[in-house]
């Protein structure tokens, strides 16, 4: 089993419980583990794989709680760093059918420094999941990433990415946005997108001639979860729909983060050289059904700990 190194923020979500309102009108929230990589190593681990988080919060209490949500989790913290700027917070509201309105207050993740001489015993035996909401921004996280992601391809790791694009972090800079997304997929084998970051990275609507512009750039595999309606899989030479797991959604945030750390546990154990289109459908297949599990719960980890939820997630895999 290949470890899954995800290299990213951890945050603190506040979860307005006020469904229904926008954040001008929320006024009582809950304090929720977050950050989509951190989401992604908690899944993997919690699904029995194994897998690392990497990445930066503050030497304050939040910094201290995500640590520890961690090490619940059995992720393997080894490169999770405490800095001096306050940990990174993220401000969410709640529609009624569990769509989600942010605000970031991005602080110590940015501050991630992935050493070269560190990055080669990370990465050993590992697949490389770069999936932050915030790397793309700048700064020492950033650096990391390509890094991290020049060290993987060199070297035949197998690299999924994820934009995880955020309106409100980029809607004065979407050009840079797409060409530091464009600069990672070129390096990656696994691209994961929504509809609407396919739609922005390659102006296409149409989900197969979107792909195709994608598998020009050397991806390998593409998965664009497309909400109720699952997840459309592309290769170069195959597609199709994945139909959703039928669930009454709470709350959305990290399903997208489910939904790949499901994929990458299953990849963790496969012969990635030998990947047939079937074997990959039945993947995101098991990935529909853990997201549709977080999705009944609010708070993206909160679905990976609830008792009645594990049961759930037991019978997916078995059913798998």
């Amino acid at each position: 089993m290949k470890k899954v190194v995800c290299i990213g923020e951890m945050l603190i979500d506040f979860v307005s419980t006020d469904i229904g309102t926008n954040l001008v009108e929320a006024e009582q929230f809950l304090k929720k583990p977050g950050g989509a990589p951190a989401n992604v190593a908690a899944c993997v681990a919690k699904l029995g794989g194994v897998s690392y988080f990497a990445g930066a919060v503050g030497n304050d209490p939040f910094g201290t709680c995500l640590i520890n949500e961690l090490i619940d989790f059995n992720v393997n913290i080894e490169y999770v760093h405490k800095v001096t700027t306050p940990t990174t917070l993220a401000f969410i509201s709640l529609a009624q059918n569990g769509e989600r309105d942010f605000v970031f207050n991005r602080g110590a993740d940015a501050e991630f420094t992935l050493p070269h001489n560190q990055t080669s015993l990370l990465l050993e035996n590992s697949i490389l999941h770069l999936g932050s909401a915030t790397a793309l921004l700048g700064s020492h996280l950033f650096e990391s990433y390509l890094t991290a992601a020049k060290y993987a391809r060199d070297n035949k790791h197998f690299i999924c990415f994820d934009p995880n694009y955020r309106e409100d972090l980029w809607k004065d800079n979407l050009d840079v946005f797409i060409q530091r997304s464009i600069q990672l997929i070129e390096m990656a084998n696994f691209v994961k997108v929504s509809e609407e970051e396919l739609a922005l990275l390659t102006g296409e609507q149409d989900l197969a001639k979107g792909c195709d512009y994608l598998h020009t750039k050397g991806v390998s595999y593409i998965t664009v979860t497309i909400g109720s309606r699952g997840c459309f899989l592309s290769t170069p030479t195959e597609k199709s729909i994945i139909p959703a797991y039928e669930i009454t959604p709470v709350d959305t945030t990290g399903a997208g983060d489910s939904f790949i750390g499901a994929v990458l546990y299953q990849l963790s154990q496969a012969n990635l050289a030998e990947l047939t289109y079937a074997e990959l459908a039945g993947y995101v297949q098991l990935g529909n059904k853990v997201s549709g599990v977080v999705c009944e719960y609010l708070g993206p980890m909160t679905g990976l700990t609830d008792f009645a939820s594990i049961q759930k997630l037991d019978k997916a895999l078995k059913a798998a």
